[in-house]
């Protein structure tokens, strides 16, 4: 490898280190492989999102052809299937790569999908997490958690911080194809600092919920348009500890689900017209970032 910056001098000048341990060892090799892929990448004409810096895409008329990497695992998709073979063929040149057909696994996201469909779901995921946990056998439960339960940062004896985290680590990350689970974590998650009995009992109910539905997902389908519509929904002062109202949204792009999030606001609202107003507030400013920005960038003439 080069001589890191700064390390350089008269002696390393044109010399190079020798390498005694895996690449995958060392910190900057993240940096330094995305960097080689990225010029990579712009050298076949692909540009750079400004929306997520792991996407390229390429456009010719009214062709469109996406590519998505994390880390060494690479998406293509579009309606241009010869640009996509000639992409194949250049990453094939640059790198060793290995085609593995249409997407059915990525990243613990199982992908079923036909000519007109899409169907996101992480099932395998969740079989996992209830033999992990031990709960393959338990009585499931009908939401993911209880009608106007209030948690509290005192709620109980304290437990196990490390199993409680790592239980609600692997909960935010299912909600990425659970919209439904997006309250219910949204709560727990916010006594990853110092977890009670009240709490780890809380996430507990969300593993039996995901006992009796562990194949939910998202469903795309062609609607024919892509009129965005946004929903918007709070609570009134609905933690006890600083009173402060929970905002949720959720956005949909030609009937399709696209963006969800529920999270705490970051002041006390003085009334459920408030708090209604910053959950519709919010929601706007996120369609504005996440989707119209996207959008607006694979727009731009490549």
């Amino acid at each position: 490898m080069h001589i890191p910056p700064g390390f350089g001098t008269a002696q390393t000048e044109g010399k190079v280190l020798k390498l005694h341990r895996s690449l995958y060892g060392l910190k900057q090799s993240p940096c330094a492989w995305f960097d080689r892929f990225r010029k990579a990448m712009v050298q076949m004409g692909y540009k750079q999102s400004n929306a997520d810096h792991t996407l390229f895409y390429s456009r010719n008329g009214d062709k469109l052809v996406v590519l998505i990497v994390y880390v060494d695992d690479i998406i293509i998709t579009g309606d241009d299937g010869s640009e996509i073979k000639r992409l194949k063929q250049q990453l094939t040149k640059e790198f060793e790569v290995k085609d593995l057909g249409h997407l059915r696994y990525f990243l613990g996201i199982e992908v079923s999908q036909s000519a007109k469909r899409i169907y996101l779901s992480q099932r395998k995921y969740v079989l996992d997490l209830l033999t992990e946990t031990g709960m393959t056998g338990c009585r499931p439960a009908f939401t993911p958690i209880e009608a106007n339960q209030r948690l509290t940062k005192d709620g109980g004896s304290p437990v196990d911080r490390e199993q409680y985290q790592r239980l609600v680590g692997r909960l935010i990350y299912l909600s990425h194809t659970r919209p439904d689970l997006a309250f219910a974590v949204s709560v727990v998650s916010q006594f990853m600092h110092d977890p009670r009995s009240q709490h780890l009992d809380a996430v507990m109910r969300i593993i039996r919920y995901l006992k009796g539905s562990p194949g939910k997902g998202l469903l795309y389908t062609c609607h024919g348009n892509l009129q965005i519509e946004c929903y918007t929904d709070a609570d009134w002062a609905g933690s006890v500890d600083d009173r402060r109202s929970t905002s949720g949204y959720c956005t949909f792009i030609g009937g399709n689900l696209f963006t969800w999030r529920s999270k705490k606001q970051n002041v006390v609202a003085r009334s459920t017209a408030e708090a209604e107003f910053r959950a519709m507030a919010h929601g706007c400013i996120m369609v504005e970032q996440n989707i119209l920005r996207s959008i607006g960038t694979l727009s731009k003439k490549s």
